[in-house]
């Protein structure tokens, strides 16, 4: 799929946009809102602070539920999809109430959408995100050292690119391993046949430059040392032939080393994977335990 002449938009379209695919789609927006209202009003949370300066750089912090003179909690960076163009953090509060029962500390960060911005200025958003989270986040419970990055669909995209980011080239003081692990659900690693695809165009306005820049498969991969851990890949199997070949694809471009668990779950779609995620019984989220080590 390297010529672009091969890229046929009906088919890219098709592919491409989960919501024409899943015609329940919305029921699945609305159960997340309201879930995530509730979730803000009744766990304790900071919402809204401030990582950047610039539009959409805040975040919501869930602190773990922890005993006075026990250790820091693990800290799970959630980053939510919607193509870099829509959805919010608040959409997604939901996530965070079964792992901090667990004891985890979750961290909900959000980020300017395109087209007023784009994907490369998203992945720099979401660069000082985790860099604040790394500088912050002990004040809150969280063990700066035990970060684990979990996205979704474009999420997804960003959570890799976390793993494969050079911190040392962020700031002096940021350590090389500053993400422990990440989970990508339903990601995006190679953007050039999203470059084509008609639904997304005009809000992404994506050029080769940007495809090349922003593809985790088309970087290098990330050393798996100094404590720097590895990508889990998942994806639902009821997805496009697309986003189960780009699942694929990130194992086969970085290596089974650095992405040893590559898998689609069985009976999930593009959304409902989402829903998986927050459920205790479901193994995506037993899987996430595991990374948190909770």
């Amino acid at each position: 799929m390297k010529n672009p002449s091969r890229f046929d938009p009906v088919w890219l379209d098709r592919e491409y946009n989960n919501r024409a695919r899943v015609p329940g789609h919305a029921a699945h927006f609305e159960r997340w809102a309201s879930d995530s209202a509730a979730a803000r009003q009744g766990h304790r949370a900071l919402i809204d602070v401030r990582y950047g300066l610039g539009a959409g750089e805040t975040l919501d912090i869930f602190p773990a539920r922890r005993k006075p003179g026990t250790p820091p909690a693990p800290v799970l960076v959630f980053i939510h999809g919607g193509w870099w163009r829509s959805l919010d953090k608040s959409d997604h509060s939901f996530i965070a109430p079964p792992f901090v029962q667990r004891g985890a500390c979750v961290v909900v960060p959000n980020y300017a959408l395109c087209p007023a911005v784009t994907v490369p200025d998203i992945t720099l958003q979401m660069v000082q995100a985790l860099a604040w989270t790394w500088r912050h986040i002990g004040a809150h419970g969280g063990d700066p050292d035990r970060i684990t990055v979990v996205g979704h669909s474009a999420g997804g995209h960003l959570a890799t690119m976390m793993l494969a980011c050079d911190w040392s080239q962020v700031g002096d003081d940021l350590p090389s391993a500053l993400v422990k692990n990440a989970l990508s659900m339903s990601g995006l690693y190679d953007l050039e046949p999203v470059m084509h695809t008609p639904f997304v165009q005009e809000s992404l306005h994506l050029t080769r430059a940007q495809v090349a820049m922003a593809s985790p498969a088309l970087l290098p991969a990330p050393p798996v040392r100094e404590g720097r851990g590895q990508l889990t890949a998942v994806a639902g199997a009821d997805e496009s032939s697309e986003f189960l070949r780009h699942n694929r694809l990130i194992q086969q471009a970085w290596g089974e080393r650095v992405v040893p668990v590559c898998e689609a779950l069985p009976g999930l779609n593009h959304f409902s994977i989402v829903d998986a995620l927050a459920e205790p019984k479901q193994r995506l989220h037993k899987m996430v335990r595991g990374l948190l080590e909770v």
